[in-house]
């Protein structure tokens, strides 16, 4: 999502280096998307990196790297039985670290909480807390240094489970309470990517985590997603206003672009500026109020939202426990950040399905809460499920 300004962060120079390089070692591998494993193996912030791999019988490989827990690579076979690679990315540590140069949120873990927060303003337990501003006066998704920028904890517990903990301390970018928390990335023999967060605190706070891949399901990051066919399970989404901030209206989608109850091509309204939602964000970059969320619990068995692509006939299909799904469609990709391949992303290079509470739900008190307490655990749960249609 949008457009983001971080401060560099402390990395190991000499190693990211030359695994940029792609320097060969005895622990250097290929992997089926291209990646070389040596160009992710370095020390960030005195932490070991690395690219794992998790991978099914059906052809299907996940490539994660600890910093940021961010996807790297997620390879599934097209209609032909090609193997694609559907998301954005860099090839190489270095750039991902580079926070000055290749700013990203590319594939990442977003915590501790995923999208804007008005002006950085959170009141908890009484207590008014400013929050750094680093996007159009808000705060996004955790701050400056948020989670995509630091490095998880990284436990591969078989070929097709990797556990990702990190401990974000009281204070991190100004959140109260020492947070534990978790991603668990699961390769499920159905070609579903199960993703599970979980958290705890010590003190109360706020949570919302989410997983920002940018899909293009044509398997060309050199073209847009124009094409491909878009489908969101719900009726009503959050207007925002020209900073991107919700308004704190839920409106109806009936009769606007926004509604995509019937699958529809991402191009038939991505471009639709005659309708202000749309000119304002330069494209979609909204959040949906799932169907699949009634009397504040998510169903997970029934899909909140699917993309599709008529070149290679990938079907992407979501589930949730979350009451909200934002769709971002790259709107701030204009050709400067070139990724893997060294291909550059334009605008409309992707679709990012963000599963999560409403944005600024902390300060929209009849929005489903995203405050943890001691004693609860924060539990989210999203699929990415993977088919031939």
């Amino acid at each position: 999502m949008k457009n983001i300004k971080f401060k560099a962060l402390s990395v190991g120079i000499a190693c990211c280096l030359m695994s940029a390089c792609g320097v060969q070692n005895g622990n250097n591998a290929t992997t089926v998307s291209g990646l070389s494993t040596a160009a992710f193996d370095t020390t960030i912030n005195n932490k070991p990196v690395k690219l794992y791999t998790l991978s099914n019988n059906n052809g299907m490989e996940v490539c994660i790297t600890n910093f940021g827990g961010r996807i790297v690579s997620l390879v599934v076979p097209d209609k032909n039985g090609k193997q694609t690679d559907v998301v954005l990315g860099y090839d190489n540590i270095a750039q991902y670290a580079d926070s000055v140069n290749s700013p990203s949120d590319f594939g990442a873990a977003i915590g501790r909480y995923a999208n804007r927060i008005n002006k950085g303003k959170l009141n908890i337990d009484g207590k008014d807390i400013q929050l750094p501003i680093n996007n159009y006066g808000h705060c996004l998704h955790g701050g400056p240094s948020g989670w995509q920028y630091q490095v998880y904890d990284a436990k591969q517990l078989n070929d097709t489970t990797l556990q990702l903990t990190i401990l974000s301390k009281d204070g991190d970018n100004n959140f109260p309470g020492n947070v534990k928390a978790s991603v668990t990335y699961t390769l499920k023999s159905n070609n579903s990517l199960d993703i599970a967060y979980r958290a705890t605190t010590d003190k109360e706070t706020v949570i919302n985590m989410t997983n920002h891949s940018y899909f293009n399901l044509n398997g060309d990051p050199s073209k847009d997603v124009e094409n491909c066919i878009l489908y969101i399970n719900a009726d009503k989404y959050t207007p925002s206003d020209s900073t991107f901030m919700t308004t704190g209206e839920i409106a109806k989608v009936d009769n606007t672009p926004m509604d995509f109850r019937k699958p529809t091509a991402i191009g038939k309204n991505v471009n639709n500026f005659s309708f202000d939602q749309i000119k304002n964000a330069m494209g979609i970059d909204h959040n949906w109020c799932l169907n699949t969320y009634k009397n504040g619990k998510g169903d997970d068995t029934k899909v909140a939202a699917s993309l599709y692509s008529p070149k290679t006939g990938i079907m992407l299909e979501v589930y949730t426990n979350e009451p909200g799904i934002q769709v971002y469609t790259g709107n701030f990709l204009n050709g400067k950040v070139k990724g893997k391949k060294g291909i550059a992303y334009n605008k409309h290079a992707s679709c990012c399905l963000e599963t999560q509470k409403y944005p600024d739900t902390p300060n929209k008190k009849d929005w489903p809460t995203a405050n943890l307490k001691p004693g609860e655990e924060y539990y989210s749960h999203c699929v990415f499920k993977f088919s031939i249609k």
